[in-house]
């Protein structure tokens, strides 16, 4: 299968090798591939560590996508509407597996934006209103998404979206990453409460004085 990752930050480091390793190809996009490849070495070791990585524009990413595959947004979620809405057109009809958070995380200060009445999840989705959106990954840590181990294989993941087919893809390739226990919430507006879980997230690590990796459901 191909996935398209777009963004070159912490979560695509991370789950492009874990997606390279079951086997499918990866072509990741960003604003600037040279400017990425000059100023981000963190990609850059990434880069030289899986030479088989593509490395193109967020436009040839987009229309390099196959619909029998999927889209990664791991674009940081205060500017990813913005990179995300040019590529609506040829993003039509590819599943989106959006990790984003609402969250700015290079404020203190930052709040939930938006919150309760709407979500990053649903924003995404109507900013790209010919693709189906599948909200997952976003309550977990970023070092745990392809690494199910560091917080159990009984750990929830959740799914929020409005396509069926698309869910059950996103599911397949979670359960491939080793995850068990994919809990289906429903429509994309259920993003709402797993988006909210961030603010928990944040305060509670403050409080315990260490960086969570997850909340795990006891059923």
């Amino acid at each position: 299968m191909k996935i398209v990752i777009l963004g070159t930050g912490e979560v695509c480091r991370l789950l492009a090798p874990a997606f390279l390793s079951l086997g499918h190809e990866v072509v990741v996009g960003t604003r600037d591939p040279e400017a990425t490849l000059a100023g981000n070495p963190r990609y850059r070791l990434l880069a030289a560590r899986h030479p088989e990585l593509r490395l193109v524009s967020f436009a040839a990413a987009a229309e390099a996508a196959d619909r029998s595959g999927l889209v990664v947004n791991a674009i940081s979620g205060p500017v990813c509407l913005a990179a995300l809405a040019p590529l609506a057109e040829s993003l039509t009809g590819q599943v989106v597996m959006d990790v984003s958070s609402p969250y700015d995380w290079s404020r203190p200060d930052a709040v939930l934006d938006p919150v309760n009445t709407d979500s990053l999840g649903e924003a995404v989705q109507r900013a790209l209103p010919g693709s189906h959106v599948v909200k997952t990954l976003n309550t977990l840590a970023a070092q745990v998404m392809p690494e199910p181990g560091a917080v159990g294989p009984d750990h929830t993941v959740f799914l929020s979206g409005d396509d069926e087919t698309a869910k059950a893809r996103v599911g397949d390739l979670l359960r491939a990453l080793g995850w068990r226990d994919v809990l289906d919430l429903g429509g994309i507006g259920t993003a709402r409460a797993t988006e909210m879980m961030l603010r928990l997230w944040i305060d509670a690590s403050r409080a315990l004085g260490t960086h969570l990796l997850g909340f795990k459901i006891v059923r």
